[in-house]
């Protein structure tokens, strides 16, 4: 039956209209906004989000550039995050889903330093610790003292202590407040020394270092004694593939059970980040700014200038027999690193 008896009639395939004739929403439909040079654009941003965070997951610190790279790891977790809403506002989906996916495994890591970990309350000596890198001995002396006498400081951690600087410290009033010492102060960057306000017993070097860590007993009255390290690791571009770096990290002391509680305050020059640093935290360390929700806090390198410290390489590490009541930082003038404070305490024998 023809088509004219059936009253239909046939129809040829329908051609779209032009491109500048579709109407805007049916060209937004088949375009995404800005083209191939946003993908790419976007694709590359992808990738190094991609390659630092590899770095990380995969814990790959051979050489220096790495070790720097991973010390950045909370910013490249927050930047993945950001560029994966970023693709999906988009709608470039595969790039977004990569890179929320490598975000979503990046705070695993990193949103844990925000969270309070306190470990059960001791019966013990309150104890007040304070660390300072005093950048060459350039750093404040009436700054140092002010914060060892605000604070009611016990155990006074120095770094980069120069002979200059003890003389500084000690017309600032020092001495006063904090009578017993064992210093090892040098001309340049690798002097350190302990200060205390109760006598301190001179304890042999776990290992041997590039910057003087002197490691003392603290008697403290009528309670359990602990011991302490002034801890000054060398930073990772000293060196063929952060090799001393890597080794000094390893061989800070170990904590034993058999042995008085231990406290590591100082420029470790490694975050949380850093493999080796998180050795320490897994054979019986505890962060204490981690016990206080406070472990993304940076300290270094505080200068004069508009932006803030970016990494946290300064930490007091206690054994995790410890309980940590409080954690701070500290600006000093004249100074590359913030101050850090922790409170805790020493458990009874």
């Amino acid at each position: 039956m023809s088509p004219a008896t059936t009253g239909r009639r046939t129809r040829g395939p329908v051609e779209p209209p032009d491109a500048d004739e579709q109407p805007e929403s049916w060209r937004g439909r088949r375009r995404r906004r800005g083209g191939r040079p946003l993908t790419a654009l976007l694709g590359l941003l992808a990738l190094g989000c991609l390659a630092a965070g590899v770095v990380r997951l995969f814990d790959l610190d051979s050489n220096v550039q790495l070790v720097a790279v991973l010390a950045v790891t909370p910013y490249v977790a927050a930047g993945s995050l950001l560029l994966g809403v970023l693709c999906l506002l988009l709608r470039r989906w595969a790039i977004s889903m990569v890179v929320l996916a490598l975000a979503v495994l990046l705070a695993a890591t990193v949103v844990p330093r925000l969270l309070h970990q306190a470990r059960p309350y001791q019966q013990g000596q309150q104890v007040r610790v304070l660390s300072a890198n005093l950048y060459y001995g350039r750093t404040s002396a009436e700054a140092v003292v002010n914060l060892v006498r605000e604070h009611q400081v016990d155990v006074l951690s120095l770094q980069e202590l120069t002979q200059e600087a003890v003389d500084a410290l000690d017309r600032a009033g020092l001495a006063e407040a904090l009578p017993h010492r064992v210093f090892q102060a040098s001309g340049d960057a690798s002097g350190s020394g302990l200060a205390a306000r109760y006598p301190l017993t001179a304890l042999p070097p776990a290992a041997p270092s590039t910057f003087a860590q002197p490691a003392a007993r603290v008697d403290l009255p009528g309670a359990a004694d602990f011991d302490v390290v002034a801890v000054h690791v060398a930073p990772p571009h000293l060196g063929d593939a952060a090799d001393p770096w890597r080794r000094e990290l390893a061989g800070l002391p170990e904590r034993s059970l058999a042995a008085p509680v231990q406290v590591l305050a100082g420029d470790f020059n490694a975050t949380v980040d850093h493999a080796a640093f998180r050795r320490l935290l897994a054979v019986g360390y505890a962060d204490a700014a981690a016990q206080t929700g406070a472990a993304l806090t940076p300290t270094w390198p505080d200068r004069d200038t508009w932006w803030p410290p970016a990494v946290t390489i300064d930490h007091i590490l206690v054994d995790d027999r410890i309980s940590v009541d409080t954690f701070d930082v500290f600006d000093l003038p004249g100074s590359d690193h913030r101050a850090v404070f922790s409170q805790f305490v020493v458990p009874d024998r």
